[in-house]
């Protein structure tokens, strides 16, 4: 796939919002195709992600897809691709639709409460803060950036890897 020379694709790429936003419920609907590594981003700093990550890539939390084949100990879809979440394992097993079926998926975040829905089942809470996400983000790659497990505001990311993904019905309150 053809390049910039900050290694950032030449055609696509990320969606931001222009607001950043704090307490939110956010809803949309999605499918990946077969192999594709896209979802969804929150809690995003722009000006830390260009300062601080290679290619400029969105730091912040991810709900992921079911479109990759997961890591070892993890399930597809399970919407813990990324610390804090990461080293969560959801509550129960997901029922994430095949890749290419239509997925609805909510995240709600209030100050220092998240959790992540997949088709009307609540995968995961987790409370930032905590001893536990304390722990869990300093078992991270993210353990080198303090700001990470603070912020409570940020932008939220459609992210592109270069693979198709479809996002619709996309609504923040």
């Amino acid at each position: 796939m053809p390049k910039l020379p900050d290694g950032q694709p030449l055609n696509g790429g990320d969606l931001m919002t222009v607001d950043a936003f704090g307490d939110f419920e956010l809803t949309w609907e999605w499918k990946v195709t077969p192999g594709a590594n896209s979802g969804l981003k929150y809690n995003v700093s722009e000006e830390l992600s260009v300062k601080e990550a290679p290619n400029h890539a969105a730091l912040g939390f991810r709900v992921s897809d079911p479109g990759r084949r997961p890591a070892p100990g993890r399930q597809a879809g399970d919407a813990s691709r990324r610390c804090p979440v990461r080293l969560i394992a959801p509550s129960r097993p997901t029922h994430v639709r095949p890749v290419g079926e239509w997925n609805e998926s909510k995240l709600v975040f209030r100050g220092n409460h998240g959790e992540h829905w997949l088709n009307g089942e609540k995968l995961l809470a987790f409370d930032l803060g905590t001893a536990r996400m304390d722990s869990c983000l300093a078992k991270s790659k993210f353990r080198s950036l303090p700001w990470f497990g603070e912020r409570r505001r940020g932008h939220i990311i459609l992210q592109d890897h270069g693979d198709e993904v479809y996002f619709k019905n996309i609504k923040v309150r």
